[in-house]
């Protein structure tokens, strides 16, 4: 008879042990990371030198202890960290996790699963099924929308223009996915001058290049002109693609996608419409704030760890022609007799660029099954309400001015200058704000420029932190103005 060691053998038993131990340190190392962000500096106080001299090292030889090794990671994290997490970090366009969002994203990391497809991650795959209809609910799309969770808004728009790509050189005759793109038809891509530019980085992975995009001239808030794209798509002969977006980067403004893609289907039929709402797709749970024609469009890009709060990285593209979509990410026509594909069950590998991959969908989940519509519309409108009052207190101090009409939750901010070098000065503020810690937030150039830019895009925000962050900006100024 063939001995069988018991479920609960000594070596199990010390193995859990030492997993729980870990866990339960870095459970430890988290929750005081977690519970210092709304007083700590709100940024990093570590120099790149400090932390070279905390984690560089020649490769171990011999074995590390564990324990001694999530010490240090968490000592790196302590020093070397942005609290963009926390309620006072208004950079880029950063939001931070829902709790509910970063519970479910630490047991992404227990589960350990290759979400690729069903047969190696089947609950991963139901998760995801289930999280994209919701979000074409969401946002109001076509319900045959298709939706694929990659990285960041750059392999969503990545995404969604493959998709363009695939469809319109089909339409005449071209198979893309056989053929490349040597002798292909042109394909002529019209895009907003205010656009991100991840659209041109994708523009160059996909073989079109930047150098052939037409800019779209935009009006006095960053929005595409329609008499402009009108002008472009007149004398155009090629296959389109208009690239809009929701949410300019600088001031929120959210192009014409109504006007715009009737636009496109009159002078340009069978013109894609792409639009990149990195930041602006979420206030489509808004009914005051839904950009209007969303639904008219060919495909979408957004981010949800900006607005949505889940951590990063997770990047949602959808489209409205599933086989396009499929047709250009699919791995059905690659040959990898090891790949076992599910007949009955979504395999997300055909709507993702990637192939081993992170269950990423899991925190966008919790977090919609925890808000539900009216609770993500709560936290746009909110964080809204938040931009208007940091326009509304700095816009009423003699020497500063607001940029931009708050249209989102992008505020533009400059600072005059007593000798007229009004650049200088407001790059001047923006330094010492981040020096002093009480908030963070960066600087851009609109329109010629110099700018302090606030996003405000945390679910822990609140008034009085807008309040201090007021009060940290104006100590600055008057620091900048005595020097």
């Amino acid at each position: 008879m063939t001995s069988q060691r018991p479920p609960g053998s000594a070596a199990e038993q010390t193995r859990g042990k030492a997993t729980e131990g870990l866990l339960d340190r870095a459970v430890d190392h988290a929750l005081a990371h977690l519970a210092g962000l709304g007083d700590r500096h709100a940024a990093a106080e570590a120099t790149p030198a400090e932390l070279r001299t905390l984690l560089d090292a020649p490769l171990p030889v011999h074995p590390t202890d564990p324990a001694e090794v999530i010490d240090l990671l968490a000592e790196a994290g302590r020093r070397g960290t942005v609290a963009s997490p926390g309620p006072r970090y208004f950079g880029f366009v950063i939001g931070g996790s829902l709790p509910v969002a970063l519970a479910a994203d630490w047991m992404v990391s227990a589960w350990d699963q290759n979400a690729a497809a069903y047969t190696p991650g089947p609950a991963a795959s139901v998760i995801e099924e289930v999280c994209a209809r919701w979000l074409v609910e969401l946002y109001d799309l076509p319900r045959e929308t298709s939706v694929g969770f990659v990285t960041g808004g750059q392999m969503a728009t990545f995404t969604g223009l493959a998709a363009a790509r695939h469809h319109l050189l089909d339409r005449h005759g071209w198979d893309v996915s056989e053929r490349g793109l040597s002798g292909a038809p042109e394909v002529t891509v019209l895009a907003s001058a205010e656009r991100h530019a991840s659209v041109d980085r994708a523009l160059r992975f996909l073989g079109f290049g930047s150098a052939g995009i037409r800019d779209l001239a935009c009006d006095a808030d960053g929005a595409v002109d329609p008499a402009a794209l009108r002008g472009e798509l007149e004398r155009t002969r090629s296959p389109a693609i208009v690239c809009l977006q929701a949410g300019n980067i600088n001031t929120g403004a959210v192009d014409p996608i109504a006007e715009a893609s009737a636009l496109a289907r009159e002078h340009a039929p069978g013109a894609w419409v792409h639009v990149d709402g990195a930041i602006g797709l979420w206030a489509a749970a808004s009914r005051r704030l839904r950009p209007a024609g969303l639904e008219l469009a060919d495909s979408w890009s957004t981010d949800a760890h900006k607005w949505l709060n889940v951590p990063f990285d997770c990047g949602i593209a959808l489209c409205a022609h599933p086989a396009s979509h499929r047709a250009a990410m699919g791995i059905s026509a690659v040959a990898a007799p090891y790949v076992v594909l599910s007949e009955q069950t979504r395999d997300q590998i055909d709507w993702n660029p990637e192939w081993s991959r992170r269950a990423r969908s899991v925190p966008v989940y919790a977090a919609l099954r925890a808000l539900g519509r009216d609770g993500v519309a709560e936290l746009v409108e909110r964080t809204c309400e938040l931009a208007r009052r940091f326009a509304a207190q700095l816009g009423g101090v003699p020497g500063v001015e607001v940029l931009n009409r708050v249209l989102l939750n992008q505020v533009l901010v400059a600072f005059r200058a007593d000798d007229g070098d009004h650049d200088t000065l407001t790059r001047n503020v923006v330094e010492a704000v981040q020096r002093e810690g009480t908030c963070w937030l960066g600087g851009t150039v609109w329109r010629g420029r110099y700018a302090m830019r606030i996003s405000v895009s945390n679910w822990s925000t609140t008034e009085d932190d807008v309040d201090r962050s007021v009060q940290a900006i104006m100590g600055a100024l008057r620091q900048c103005r005595r020097q």
